[in-house]
């Protein structure tokens, strides 16, 4: 954990296909981008930024998500989400989030992820589910 730090970044990119679009994912009827898609890059984005940092049994967990989608972007194009780490507290990591296509800002807001010991997630997982 101690390798997080501000500052840190990362991005991800996708080229939006018709399986990225508001129809094919149930979230609107106009063939652009889905915003569950994009908030998908954001949390990619993040992963980008940190999973590599931590140490051997741990990940991080996607907890709190605040976005905008304010711009559309047809299939076709390219959109790169990007992450940066504000600030670590304990386990959880925040992060500065926002996408944009070959054209504008489409997208922007903040996320949280809490590190965790998978074996231990796991395990109450599995009490959960029985």
């Amino acid at each position: 954990m101690d390798a997080l730090k501000p500052g840190l970044q990362g991005s991800a990119t996708l080229v939006v296909g018709e399986e990225h679009t508001a129809p094919r994912i149930g979230s609107g009827r106009v063939h652009v981008l889905a915003t569950p898609v994009m908030i998908n890059l954001f949390e990619a984005a993040a992963l980008d930024a940190i999973e590599r940092l931590l140490p051997a049994g741990q990940q991080s967990l996607g907890t709190l998500l605040n976005v905008r989608h304010i711009a559309a972007t047809p299939v076709g194009m390219r959109v790169t989400a990007s992450a940066e780490v504000l600030g670590v507290e304990g386990r959880t990591v925040r992060f500065r989030v926002q996408a944009r296509d070959a054209i504008e800002l489409i997208g922007d807001g903040s996320h949280e992820r809490v590190v965790v010991n998978v074996a231990k997630f796991d395990l109450r997982v599995q009490k959960k589910s029985g």
